[in-house]
């Protein structure tokens, strides 16, 4: 991954386009408010906006679909 570790999928962490590696964020699936705070560690392709790993798909309920509208936050 971009920032020099080796992709786990147990581990609660994203790619994102903007946000600078390391930074917390919190992700929040909009149909069932279950949100989870991630660790931003890979760079993310041109379609979306944030990639998360399979531990925090599943923590929100997003793994069956595949895909989901999120929200996102800086986490301090």
């Amino acid at each position: 991954m971009s920032d020099g570790t080796k992709y786990n999928k147990d581990s609660l962490t994203c790619a994102h386009k903007r946000y600078p590696l390391g930074t917390m964020l919190k992700v929040t699936n909009i149909r069932n408010g279950k949100s989870v705070v991630v660790r931003v560690s890979d760079r993310c392709g041109s379609r979306r906006i944030i990639d998360l790993s399979y531990a925090a798909a599943k923590e929100i309920g997003i793994v069956s679909s595949g895909v989901g509208m999120v929200r996102v936050e800086k986490f301090n």
